[in-house]
């Protein structure tokens, strides 16, 4: 083994599996960076994992430290790949899965039908017994009809138990000898009690949490389990840590336990990369834009902090209400708009982007894989913002033959030519994509015009530009390994757990001990758990933060408490709360305050990357020219474009676009006029 530490991250998406590697010169404390991709495997993700640790040229027994991000939870959930759950809830309450919410989004469609439940009717069952909302045993829990029911679920073919009674965020008594006793009766079903996910109320979204946490839980425990051996068969002697939706990463035994923790555990570690790269070059307040293979996200962070709600639901759209998951998850928006989203025409002559997407295979039709569908990488292509003779970094032949067709058959459907079919295509794909910008950003109450664009995945360098130049955006700043950054990402997250308590009380005078005591309790708690693994009680940081509304509204808003809750600090808490109402929802009132509950966030390092900056040097970046081509920017028309070699950029280089830079693993589009500076860190800033 070498005495070098070297730490790896991979994050496995709907197309490509990444991977980033920093290997740490023991001696020197220089630092070698090696980035990979190779093609994301399904269903067998851990495959294409250790497909890209090959591919890098990485001995997994040489790795000190390794982080990992996947999409197999979100991919079981949407395509319904998940196992027969059975749901075990207090009498009474057997349909509140099926009651749901009112607020359906299709509100005047007479015809409008709920989303069909993960668990159907015959599997839900009854328990006698119940808590109050304080968490007062009402009745005791009645367990003599368990037995019957765990019979009837093994003839039903049932693999995962989902439990959830009646107030258990207050009191999870209950819940825990249910639990109990099923494991007794059955050990070999997998359980899954509300209360080990989430401690806040309302009973619907803890309901479907539990059981979409239970529809997942055997496949993603297999899942980690075959990874964890397949790393182990390759050498690797640690555990590797998994990355989480609320940005931290976490022990892969802790997560295989509730593994609804990562449902969005790739896009979370791309925004917590943006948020410390922010901390890096003094740009505290960014706006997030992921532009992968198959998706577009985004999300906004004020001040280097990532917004982090539990107010997650998957597939939500304009006629379902989609599902909730009451876990930590970053504040984000997600559309189904990357670089391989299919371009089609409907019925009435007009052009649509996605969602639909050609995925890794087929993929767009210039990977020559048998794709016939026009994607926005075959339009970028098309306009020549693409090179074909370097066409992801030079691995694939670009079949323009079949991109051509592509677009012609596009073209001829909407009765243009295909250079306007093609730039049609990328303005719709972007238009798509500033309105995802505008939900996080305009609609939450914050100018976009205070805000730099950080942007990357494959595709984000390619639209960047032109959806800052919409925004009224300033500066778009494209990360070092942007094709790759998500994984970047987790190699600067920290182990991370959310706690979340449901606490009523008003926020008057004598009411700050009782929230300081919830608050201490609760690091209590944490420290605990953390101190079960083997992380010392110095290491750990914590981040308070307290859920309030004016007082009998349904909705609460989240606000950062600084230090100790006391007396004197409770009218700045009050301040702070009507201040950040007022910027979301544009009026304060004259009304009581109303704690609902905190939300302490826990942290400690573990392996965390530290980035080096490196000497400015000559602003000169004409050496770096190796071409010049004609590129079409859709709005702007063609121009002859300086091509750059983004190997070749070193910092303090400058120059003015038009120019394209090209790199392995993604494509920067710098439109006329545009001012360009690669900074310390190696990172390119654009100035619109």
């Amino acid at each position: 083994m070498t005495d070098n530490t070297i730490r790896v991250a991979t994050d496995v998406g709907g197309t490509f599996t990444d991977l980033v590697c920093i290997e740490v010169n023991a001696a020197t404390g220089e630092s070698k960076v090696v980035t990979a991709k190779s093609d994301t495997t399904p269903p067998d993700f851990e495959r294409g994992v250790l497909n890209v640790i090959e591919k890098a040229g990485i001995n997994p027994v040489t790795i000190d430290f390794l982080a990992h991000g996947t999409t197999v939870v979100i991919n079981a959930l949407t395509e319904r790949k998940g196992v027969r759950v059975g749901l075990i809830t207090t009498a009474g309450f057997r349909d509140t899965l099926e009651i749901a919410r009112g607020n359906r989004p299709d509100f005047f469609n007479l015809n409008y039908k709920k989303p069909v439940p993960f668990v159907p009717r015959y599997l839900r069952r009854e328990l006698s017994g119940r808590m109050s909302y304080k968490g007062d045993e009402q009745k005791p829990l009645e367990l003599d009809a368990l037995k019957a029911i765990l019979d009837d679920f093994k003839d039903e073919g049932v693999e995962a138990i989902a439990i959830c009674f009646l107030h258990s965020y207050a009191n999870a008594n209950h819940e825990q000898q249910a639990a109990e006793k099923v494991r007794e009766l059955w050990p070999e079903v997998s359980v899954v009690a509300s209360h080990q996910i989430t401690r806040e109320w309302r009973e619907y979204e803890r309901s479907n949490t539990a059981v979409l946490s239970a529809y997942v839980q055997p496949a993603a425990e297999r899942y980690l389990r075959r990874l964890d051996n397949g790393l182990k068969s390759k050498g690797f002697v640690g555990s590797p840590y998994i990355m989480q939706s609320n940005c931290g990463v976490d022990s892969l035994q802790s997560v295989s336990r509730i593994p609804i923790t990562m449902v969005e555990s790739g896009p979370a570690s791309g925004f917590w990369g943006a948020a410390e790269l922010g901390k890096l070059i003094g740009e505290p307040n960014v706006l997030a834009l992921d532009i992968g293979g198959t998706t577009a996200k985004c999300s906004l962070i004020e001040d280097c902090k990532v917004r982090i709600m539990t107010d997650y639901w998957i597939e939500r759209d304009r006629t379902s209400a989609g599902y909730p998951i009451m876990v930590p998850v970053v504040d984000l928006v997600e559309i189904g708009n990357g670089g391989g989203s299919i371009a089609w025409v409907d019925d009435f002559g007009k052009l649509h982007v996605g969602p639909q997407s050609a995925g890794a295979l087929p993929g767009p039709a210039a990977y020559g894989k048998g794709g016939t569908e026009a994607t926005t990488t075959d339009a970028n292509l098309w306009l020549g913002r693409i090179n074909p003779a370097y066409f992801c970094g030079g691995d694939v032949a670009a079949d323009m033959q079949a991109a051509s067709a592509a677009i012609e058959s596009v073209a001829d459907r909407l009765g243009v030519d295909a250079n306007e079919a093609a730039r049609g295509i990328v303005r719709i794909a972007n238009n798509n994509m500033v309105n995802a910008l505008k939900l996080v950003s305009l609609n939450r109450g914050f100018d976009p015009r205070d805000f730099t664009l950080v942007a990357f995945g494959g595709g984000g360098s390619m639209h960047a530009v032109a959806l800052a130049s919409e925004l009224g955006v300033k500066k778009v700043v494209v990360p070092a390994g942007a094709s790759v950054f998500s994984a970047w990402g987790m190699m600067l997250s920290d182990l991370r757990r959310d706690y979340f308590v449901t606490k009523l009380a008003d926020l008057s005078d004598g009411a700050a001990a009782g929230l300081e005591s919830l608050f201490a309790d609760t690091e209590d708690e944490a420290r605990t758990q953390f101190a079960a693994e083997g992380i010392d009680f110095d290491a750990i940081s914590f981040l308070r933060y307290g859920k309030f509304r004016y007082q009998n509204q349904e909705h609460t808003t989240e606000v950062l408490i600084d230090g100790t809750v006391d007396e004197a600090n409770l009218a700045q808490i009050a301040a702070d709360f009507h201040e950040t109402y007022e910027r979301e929802y544009t009026y304060r009132l004259d009304t009581p305050v109303e704690l609902v509950g905190i939300h302490l966030v826990a942290s400690a390092e573990v392996g965390k990357l530290t980035m080096a900056k490196l000497p400015i040097g000559d602003p000169d970046a004409s050496r770096a020219i190796k071409s010049t081509r004609d590129v079409d920017y859709a709005l702007e028309g063609t121009h002859k474009a300086d091509i750059y070699d983004g190997e070749k950029l070193s910092p303090g280089m400058s120059f003015t676009g038009p120019a394209v830079i090209e790199e392995s693993g993604t494509t920067v589009v710098i439109h006329p006029q545009n001012r360009v500076e690669i900074d310390g860190y190696g990172n390119v800033h654009i100035h619109i």
